[in-house]
């Protein structure tokens, strides 16, 4: 059995507070939204190579579970991407949710 992991504590050490979820969005129709945002934001670099997001210009190592690099593999074929650039993807539109919800809560509340 896997370790569980005290999220409010990694918040803590980070700095960070948790105050959001954030929802999958998964089957069909995520696998169709995300085959649409790598045909919308991703073009040939003019030097040639692979498709990617003009606007990325970061770059990081990443660590991850062999099960996630696996799910994040079978995704990238289902859109013709690299597993790592469907991962950014997906923080990216993870990160955006939880900073519009905080946004909405300083709104609202």
């Amino acid at each position: 059995m896997g370790t569980t992991l005290d999220m409010d504590r990694i918040a803590k050490e980070l700095g960070a507070e948790r105050c959001g979820k954030v929802s999958p969005r998964g089957g069909y129709f995520g696998a169709l939204q995300l085959a649409a945002e790598v045909a919308a934001r991703f073009r040939v670099p003019e030097g040639g190579g692979r498709p990617t997001d003009p606007s990325w210009s970061e770059q990081r190592l990443v660590r991850l579970s062999p099960k996630t690099l696996e799910q994040l593999e079978r995704l990238a074929e289902q859109v013709h991407a690299s597993p790592m650039q469907v991962a950014a993807l997906l923080l990216e539109q993870a990160v955006q949710t939880v900073v519009s919800q905080e946004e909405a809560g300083r709104i609202n509340g």
